[in-house]
C-alpha cells in the first residue's frame, strides 16, 4: 500500500510499508492529498478511492477503540 505522507513545494513523500521515498510533485494526480492511498498508473500516482476510504475508516475505528 502506498500512502502519501506529505506534500512539500515540489516533492511528495510516499510510504510503502518498508520505508519512504520521494517523487516529484508533478508525478501526483491533481486530486491527491496527504494521507491518501495511491497507486502508480502510467507513471503517475493516482488516488485509490477505495483504499483511501478503507484506511480512513480503520483509523476512525482505532481512535474510537482508544476511548472505550
Amino acid at each position: 500500500m502506498l500512502i502519501v505522507d506529505r506534500i512539500e513545494e515540489n516533492t511528495a513523500v510516499i510510504e510503502d510499508g518498508d520505508g519512504r521515498f520521494e517523487v516529484p510533485r508533478k508525478a501526483l494526480g491533481s486530486d491527491v492529498k496527504e494521507g491518501d492511498v495511491v497507486v502508480l498508473q502510467n507513471e503517475k500516482y493516482i488516488r485509490d478511492e477505495n483504499g483511501t476510504e478503507e484506511r480512513r475508516k480503520k483509523i476512525i475505528e482505532m481512535q474510537n477503540n482508544l476511548w472505550e
